[in-house]
């Protein structure tokens, strides 16, 4: 299995593909970032690729897997990733 990519080789690639540098390119990348932070709690869009949204979980009762004994786990917000049906489509090809 490949190695995922890192920053600098996105931001290489990015910049070799629009024509800008690659301190431009890093610029883009942490502001796409800290934009995608900002509005995660309205849910962010990334279009083609997919999208943030903040999630209500419920409160519920759970299971310590070592002594068996039931515990409260607390209801909690928290970040989901949902992926776009066009990135779907490019990765794992259509049907």
């Amino acid at each position: 299995m490949a190695k995922p990519l890192s920053k600098s080789q996105i931001a290489a690639e990015v910049a070799e593909q629009t024509g800008i540098t690659k301190k431009q390119a890093v610029q883009v990348l942490e502001v796409l970032a800290s934009l995608a932070y900002k509005n995660a709690k309205n849910t962010f869009t990334f279009p083609g690729v997919g999208k943030l949204v903040l999630v209500n979980r419920k409160a519920r009762i759970g299971r310590n897997p070592a002594t068996g004994a039931e515990i409260k786990i607390p209801a909690k917000k928290v970040v989901k990733f949902r992926v776009a049906k066009a990135a779907k489509d490019a990765i794992l090809g259509t049907k």
